[in-house]
């Protein structure tokens, strides 16, 4: 691999750089797009770049290379943490294995650093480079298939208590969601994602979700207590339900009938869900399946803040020392004290240096821990190294997590 050039400058965008060769910068590393799409491409282009949220590289005025975050919040057992959602990382094919992807994704972790975020996760369109500056598979986004007809009758609840059973004909109702609703479908999603003491997904901020829902072909309707969000797919022979998310039972019972009442007009249903969506228990036969998995990676960028800012369940009560070995974060390196009680956790400096018994993580062993990694399987991958069967086994209570996301990004 020939080095990179000495000369290149990295720096962020303004909106006073020329759209034009960024987006020739995104044509060659992804492909063209068709004219009206590349014309709200250059439309919107200033507007990102002035976001001060894209670091690009430079070879005189020539883009070489160029990545991007979106300020995000990501939740982990129920609470919210502040994510850099990492994208749009691209090099142009001259300069490709030549040490330039790996400066920009240095420097871009610095600066998400330097902004404060705890974490930052990515769809990786390949590892190795990510991996070798700590980020680590940590979760999937499933997409799952259905045929429509096996939502026209959902299975029944048991008859658990005095009251009858639901009849689908009623329920919460519906209303339609449009842009001016953004901040209410950003709550509710919060009520859902805390409720359920969710790990992985994410919440986009206002200007992100007011665009989604400006979307003509999106369907959205706001409940009482949670969100419904699909479209037409292949041509409407399909529907693809983007999101069906809420806190109470009748609510999705609810989402989901009305997403069946289209059974006489479309064949399938697409979806994106978690492994513990209540739509596995309410197909009547076992048609559903997943179509399709997306694996994200996640960043532990700032140790002592993501511990504190993550959910950890209430009933676990832990003292672990770890030794941490971030070279790209050195400030993440070091003796550890985890200490979790009351669903709130806190790393802190361990200064006594003990003989053995201590569990020894890198970067990419302590995003995958933080995901809910068993240490069993970090020890088998040879992300992790040492440890006590006590002092590993209260690790794996704690950070406990069925990790999945509905977005990409």
């Amino acid at each position: 691999m020939a080095d990179a050039p000495s000369d290149l400058e990295i720096r962020l965008l303004r909106a006073d750089d020329d759209p034009g060769p960024q987006l020739d910068l995104a044509e060659r590393a992804f492909g063209a797009v068709p004219a009206a799409e590349r014309d709200g491409r250059l439309r919107s282009l200033p507007g990102q770049m002035a976001s001060g949220r894209i670091l690009g590289v430079f070879a005189g005025r020539q883009p070489a290379a160029s990545a991007s975050y979106h300020d995000m919040r990501q939740w982990w057992h129920g609470r919210q943490v502040p994510m850099a959602g990492v994208a749009g990382v691209m090099v142009a094919p001259e300069y490709r294995s030549r040490g330039v992807g790996r400066r920009v994704m240095t420097a871009l972790l610095d600066e998400i650093a330097v902004r404060g975020y705890p974490l930052s996760a990515l769809y990786p369109a390949t590892m190795p480079l990510y991996r070798s500056l700590g980020w680590e598979l940590a979760g999937a986004r499933d997409t799952v298939v259905i045929p429509a007809r096996s939502l026209r009758t959902l299975a029944p609840p048991d008859d658990l208590a005095p009251a009858a059973a639901p009849d689908p004909r009623s329920g919460p109702e519906l209303r339609r969601a449009g842009p001016g609703d953004a901040g209410a479908v950003i709550a509710m999603l919060g009520l859902v994602h805390e409720a359920a003491r969710d790990c992985g997904p994410i919440t986009r901020d206002a200007a992100m979700v007011a665009q989604w829902l400006s979307d003509p072909d999106l369907y959205a309707y706001l409940a009482g207590d949670g969100f419904l969000a699909y479209q037409w797919h292949h041509h409407n022979r399909d529907l693809f339900v983007q999101c069906a998310e809420a806190v109470s039972g009748p609510t999705v019972r609810a989402f989901w009938t009305h997403v069946g009442s289209y059974a006489s007009i479309a064949e399938k249903v697409y979806a994106r869900t978690g492994p513990a969506s209540a739509l596995w228990w309410l197909t009547p036969e076992r048609d559903a399946g997943t179509e399709r998995r997306s694996r994200w990676m996640l960043r532990v960028v700032d140790a002592p803040a993501a511990i504190a800012a993550r959910g950890f369940p209430d009933a676990v009560s832990a003292r672990v020392v770890l030794r941490v070995d971030d070279r790209a974060r050195p400030a993440n390196s070091g003796l550890w004290q985890l200490a979790v009680a009351g669903g709130a956790g806190t790393l802190t400096p361990f200064e006594p240096v003990l003989a053995g018994g201590v569990l020894t993580l890198g970067a990419r062993g302590l995003a995958a821990l933080y995901a809910g990694t068993p240490v069993g399987t970090l020890r088998q991958a040879g992300l992790a190294v040492g440890g006590t069967p006590d002092g590993n086994a209260a690790l794996d209570a704690a950070f406990a997590a069925s990790t999945f996301m509905l977005d990409a990004f």
